[in-house]
């Protein structure tokens, strides 16, 4: 861990990032400067705080080059949505799909480094912040708050790869969850159940401070270039509802699940399209904003420039869609005769000229009628509603409804998962937290099945991180 803090930077754009709801976080920085320098005033945090949503678009993470985005294609590679059938290598993808990671993967590292650095900026952002609770109190809350909610996110990524289960109790090896900006720290593992606090106690605590801010966090529109760029209390309230769908807290799932569709309508069947082209926001509750010369999103499975295909869509799932179904025509095209991912096609702006470069949308409202059907679902006595849920969902994207109950509503959920939540970084979790196996059946001949007992599930904690930090402890099997 002390390696990589060393990198950490502030990174500054102009006030007028701050002071006007025409701007957003996706600017790049224009310059650094060193993250020991003492900040004079609280809206020195307001830089630190751009930092961290900017350590989002790192390399690694959801968009990536050669180091592969491991939040965002890894999960559906290593799981059975895409088989090795294109003509191009695109990144490092063929560890994930051969479950092979070793503790010297440059990926394993990368992704690592990447969400310690992104922490780390937010912890950065709120360093002595607490001086001015008193004088500025409603601006310290919408600073505070996004990065304490920022650090959670980020931590609750780490687990779901590094975690070899996610019982809200569990006693098994969690993460380091650092909390503070300290570049001589070498933290230890907590537990799974210790990580789950942490990351529950940010959450809340952020929700409670964006609800008491000094000005609006969003922009007014759902066509503004900033619309949904930032983390409200709304976007609290969907980390935690997926928190606890994780952990198997299942009325807390439901409590925070009906909190965001309540506020955060699904979009229609005509609006949906434009979600992914970016034209409207509708149903997105939070997204990290991408311009152009930025990474373009899943570029290791479909590059869109030069259209390059290395992973192709496995016939198991182009079958799930029926004719009338928006996201069988949004998620997926036929280009040069062979099926490929077009969910990260280009943005409206730039459909003359597709680059893949497209805003990754972390949350969506469709999403979190997925998590309360299924927790309805699995506390048992609650088909009625899980089914209400799901056919909601099916209804919204022109899909048939059902009339599906017991084990077979349960089946039906996951599946709907599979079809809206495919390359969003879903997968492989899922079928990891149901305790299920990957089973590959097109074009396989090795690597076809990862049984659930696998070690292969969590990834090995980085080699370098093990040599520099005597606390730390390693997986089991690596």
């Amino acid at each position: 861990m002390k390696r990589i803090l060393k990198d950490i930077t502030i990174v500054l754009v102009a006030a007028t990032a701050f002071t006007s709801c025409k701007k957003t976080v996706n600017l790049d920085p224009t310059h650094t400067i060193n993250g020991d320098d003492f900040f004079t005033k609280v809206d020195d945090y307001d830089y630190a705080l751009t930092g961290a949503y900017q350590r989002l678009k790192q390399n690694s993470l959801y968009g990536g080059v050669n180091g592969g985005s491991v939040y965002l294609s890894a999960p559906d590679v290593a799981a059975d949505n895409f088989y090795s059938g294109g003509s191009a290598n695109l990144g490092a993808m063929n560890s994930f799909f051969q479950w092979d990671y070793a503790a010297d993967d440059v990926p394993v590292q990368g992704a690592w480094d990447a969400s310690y650095l992104a922490i780390q900026q937010a912890n950065l952002a709120m360093r002595g912040i607490d001086r001015f609770a008193t004088s500025d109190a409603l601006k310290v809350n919408r600073i505070e708050g996004q990065a304490r909610a920022l650090r959670a996110h980020m931590h609750l990524e780490l687990l779901r790869w590094w975690a070899a289960d996610y019982d809200r109790n569990s006693t098994s090896l969690g993460i380091p969850y650092v909390d503070k900006f300290d570049i001589e720290q070498r933290p230890a593992r907590l537990t799974v159940k210790e990580t789950y606090d942490k990351i529950e106690d940010d959450l809340k605590t952020a929700k409670a401070m964006l609800s008491n801010t000094d000005r609006p966090i969003q922009s007014a529109t759902s066509t503004d270039g900033t619309a949904r760029a930032y983390i409200d209390a709304m976007v609290c309230n969907a980390i935690l509802a997926r928190m606890y769908l994780y952990a198997n807290v299942l009325d807390s799932a439901i409590k925070y699940s009906t909190l965001v569709i309540n506020a955060r309508p699904l979009a229609t069947y005509n609006q949906f399209p434009g979600i992914w082209d970016d034209s409207n926001t509708d149903e997105v509750i939070w997204s990290v904003k991408y311009q152009s010369g930025n990474a373009a999103l899943i570029r290791e499975i479909y590059q869109v420039s030069g259209d390059k295909a290395a992973w192709l869509p496995v016939n198991s799932i182009l079958g799930l869609y029926e004719a009338n179904d928006i996201r069988a025509q949004v998620y997926f095209g036929i280009i040069n005769g062979r099926v490929v991912l077009t969910k990260y096609y280009a943005k409206s702006s730039a459909a003359g000229n597709p680059d893949g470069v497209v805003d990754y949308k972390a949350y969506r409202t469709g999403e979190m009628y997925l998590i309360r059907a299924e927790a309805y679902a699995r506390k048992g006595g609650f088909d009625a509603q899980a089914l209400a849920d799901l056919n909601t969902l099916r209804s919204a994207r022109g899909a048939s409804t059902g009339s599906e109950t017991g084990n077979t509503l349960k089946t039906a959920i996951q599946t709907e998962r599979r079809k809206e939540l495919v390359a969003e970084g879903h997968r492989f979790f899922d079928l990891k937290r149901t305790v299920r196996a990957v089973s590959r059946t097109q074009n396989c001949s090795n690597y076809c099945t990862l049984s659930p007992t696998s070690r292969s599930w969590a990834f090995p904690i980085p080699q370098s991180e093990m040599l520099a930090n005597p606390n730390m402890k390693q997986n089991p099997g690596y």
